[in-house]
């Protein structure tokens, strides 16, 4: 709770001097105050356009991040389990990912057009690299030793990949999902930003546009408050998912 509280007085106290700073020591053009996009924010509650637009970025969003998920954990324990696969795919997969991936944007267009399938698409690919790597390192790092004595047991690969491997790996699978969630989000703006006429990335390049930048800060904080629901969302799962994480954390604490 102190924390908490902390933190509470920590963001208050912040705000204030912002508050305090625009007129004074910052133009207001630039700055703007936390009053004036508290009133921007209001008007896009108010009118609905936040829910709208909100509405086409986490769809976006959670489209983008399921399929580069889903393809990233694939391809890790794939890849991971085949070390023949995965030097051979080694140098592609490397060279794609130095690649910013924002650069691939109008290439998308041209392939997928401005609409809702060019965020997604792009979001995917960004996310995928992320969750690759994290799993290709989790399933790299199960004790061979262990899945040696399994084999010997009479364990088939199905059986090492159920029991030991995805056990083992969850975790690091998790991290890649933490990682890519604001990674998600920016994939999805970056489209909004370069071709569309919905979503937070479109209300932020039309505040831009307008020299708005109470609307620029008003749009900013709606992206941040969604990043923040992501991320929560993924914390829930991983409890879910992983429950003996939790119990030795209590049990580090008790001792």
């Amino acid at each position: 709770m102190r924390i908490f509280l902390g933190r509470l007085a920590l963001i208050f106290g912040l705000l204030c001097i912002w508050q305090f700073a625009s007129g004074r020591f910052a133009d207001p053009f630039f700055v703007s105050s936390p009053l004036e996009v508290a009133g921007r924010f209001w008007i896009l509650v108010h009118t609905g356009r936040l829910f709208d637009h909100g509405w086409i970025t986490l769809v976006e969003t959670l489209g983008g991040f399921a399929l580069g998920a889903a393809a990233g954990i694939t391809v890790g324990l794939v890849l991971g389990r085949n070390e023949t696969l995965a030097q051979l795919l080694d140098p592609i997969l490397i060279s794609l990912y130095s690649l910013p991936k924002v650069a691939l944007a109008p290439l998308f267009i041209m392939w997928f057009g401005i609409g809702i399938e060019m965020k997604i698409m792009l979001t995917a690919v960004i996310v995928f690299f992320l969750v690759f790597l994290n799993t290709y390192s989790g399933v790299r790092s199960v004790s061979g030793e262990l899945v040696e004595i399994l084999r010997l047991m009479g364990a088939r690969e199905r059986h090492l990949v159920a029991k030991v491997i995805t056990p083992s790996a969850i975790q690091w699978v998790f991290t890649g999902l933490k990682l890519s969630v604001p990674y998600a989000l920016i994939g999805a703006i970056v489209g909004e930003i370069m071709a569309s006429n919905r979503g937070l990335g479109y209300l932020l390049q039309d505040a831009a546009g307008q020299l708005d930048t109470g609307g620029v800060f008003a749009a900013l904080i709606a992206i941040i408050f969604l990043a923040l629901c992501l991320q929560t969302a993924v914390k829930f799962a991983e409890k879910a998912l992983m429950p003996w994480k939790t119990v030795a954390n209590e049990r580090e604490l008790t001792i």
